[in-house]
């Protein structure tokens, strides 16, 4: 009896063992101060020192902070919408070309206290803004070199023409003007011929100048283009004048 009692006893302790063993196997482990678990993100105090109220732990985001590199919902990057939409005073461009031209000189004339509104003519400038255009997008453009320079044979159809002749005449007065090259327009079936060639034929700078500019850069040579469309505006400019 007293046998099978220590017997009884005996196996009821180890069954306990092995119990508390599986238990202890499931629980987390005692740790050492400053030990983290297997995959356990670091709180509190960083490599760097104590962190201070409202800081992250390295390597955390803020609430509906994006990974380095992510792009927002819709695909575009912080600031590219202001980019293509400028927003309050950083705007510099209104429109097109000729709608910022516009735009530039009605500024002008409020801002100033003398203009006279009664001879003021938009209208005309407007005109002036379509015969650069034709010109700049609608013309053809055959350029040969020659001796000390080139010649441009600008042609075009229907309003391109016109304008052709309106612009290219009067510019060439404007390039004739200026001391590195001499320059001249001659009319030409439905349109200009253009030749502006170096004061120097022996200035091999200024001739491969002349031809690297080409007609668009010859076109846009000269300060008057600003002040043009300003006095065009204010109705000081004749009548007969176009370019």
């Amino acid at each position: 009896m007293q046998s099978s009692l220590v017997i009884a006893l005996g196996s009821a302790v180890l069954g306990a063992a092995f119990v508390a063993g599986g238990v202890w196997a499931q629980s987390p482990q005692s740790m050492q101060p400053g030990q983290m678990q297997h995959g356990q993100v670091p709180q509190g105090p960083t490599p760097q020192g104590p962190m201070q109220p409202g800081q992250m732990p390295q390597g955390q985001m803020q609430p509906g902070q994006m990974p380095p590199g992510a792009m927002p919902h819709g695909g575009m990057a912080p600031g590219m919408h202001q980019m293509h939409h400028p927003m309050g005073g950083g705007a510099t461009q209104m429109g097109q070309g000729a709608f910022s031209a516009m735009a530039e000189v009605v500024r002008t004339l409020e801002a100033d206290p003398a203009t006279d509104w009664s001879k003021v003519d938009l209208e005309r400038l407007r005109q002036h803004l379509i015969d650069m255009d034709e010109v700049v997008l609608r013309a053809s453009v055959k350029a040969t070199q020659v001796p000390g320079g080139l010649s441009m044979d600008v042609t075009g159809t229907g309003r391109a023409a016109q304008s052709i002749h309106a612009m290219l005449i009067p510019h060439s007065a404007e390039l004739d003007g200026m001391a590195a090259w001499s320059a001249k327009a001659e009319p030409i079936p439905d349109g200009v011929r253009l030749i502006v060639v170096a004061r120097d034929p022996a200035d091999a700078k200024t001739v491969a100048r002349i031809r690297g500019l080409g007609f668009a850069g010859l076109l846009v040579q000269g300060g008057h283009h600003g002040p043009h469309h300003l006095a065009l505006a204010k109705g000081e400019m004749p009548a007969a004048h176009r370019h």
